[in-house]
């Protein structure tokens, strides 16, 4: 993974915005598959991996802002 700096309001937002595309470009065509398909076990298996995705980035930004 590669480390990014953020120095202001406007660095996060850019991160947070490519993070999102990232994010739904990953795990939102499986998603998005499940619904049409209307098939309910796959969307439980693909909207957990979604939340585990959003979960997962905004854990990663709280771990770079504590100094270690």
């Amino acid at each position: 993974m590669e480390t990014v700096e953020i120095t202001g309001r406007s660095d996060f937002a850019l991160w947070a915005i490519q993070r999102a595309q990232e994010i739904v470009t990953a795990q939102g065509a499986a998603f998005a598959m499940a619904a049409r398909d209307m098939n309910e076990e796959a969307l439980v298996e693909t909207a957990g991996a979604l939340g585990k995705a959003i979960s997962d980035a905004m854990l990663e930004v709280f771990d770079g802002l504590i100094d270690e």
